[in-house]
């Protein structure tokens, strides 16, 4: 079995419910994804990073840090970012806060040590519906002097993500659609 197939099996098993469940963009959806039961397991925090950095790979532009909004992205840029270095092509990871620190440097973002002055990024999010977190997290990003090279997701529910970001001049790489994950 390949990764994207293991993967795939593990979403199904620890992220898909049905049932009825207000969505972070205020919809209703007979069925839920909760990508963070699969991306702080530890073979799905895996595959997710290995399959991700991938994507990352493929990128015409080269990615120089890889980061996204609290708390769905948190365990992806890290595992990206550990997958990174075992290939030896190391991208250090970023947090965009969901609120600018109330102290101290009063950034959103973390990490920024780590990140070359300009550089290109990637921002990731677990699942994406709408895609009204990314937009959020690209315009902090780029108010922070950032070129975003790359928006990926692990699963595009296609439920209008795409469209939206791509209204936005950006395109949405996924490892599933939905359609793709409950095949």
């Amino acid at each position: 079995m390949d990764d994207k197939q293991r993967l795939k099996e593990i979403l199904l098993e620890k992220s898909y419910r049905k049932g009825t469940f207000t969505l972070t963009s205020g919809k209703t959806s007979d069925f839920y994804i909760d990508g963070k039961q699969t991306t702080l397991s530890a073979e799905g925090a895996y595959l997710c990073g290995k399959l991700l950095f991938e994507l990352l790979q493929k990128s015409p532009t080269p990615i120089h840090a890889v980061g996204g909004m609290t708390l769905g992205a948190d365990p992806l840029v890290t595992a990206v970012s550990i997958a990174s270095f075992i290939a030896e092509k190391p991208i250090p990871a970023f947090i965009v806060r969901k609120e600018a620190k109330g102290h101290g440097t009063g950034n959103y973002i973390e990490g920024l040590k780590n990140m070359p002055e300009g550089c290109t990024v990637a921002l990731l999010e677990d699942v994406v519906t709408t895609g009204g977190t990314l937009i959020k997290v690209i315009d902090r990003v780029e108010a922070a002097g950032f070129k975003v090279g790359l928006v990926a997701t692990v699963v595009e529910r296609q439920e209008g993500g795409t469209e939206e970001l791509a209204k936005a001049g950006y395109t949405l790489e996924s490892v599933f659609t939905r359609e793709e994950l409950l095949s």
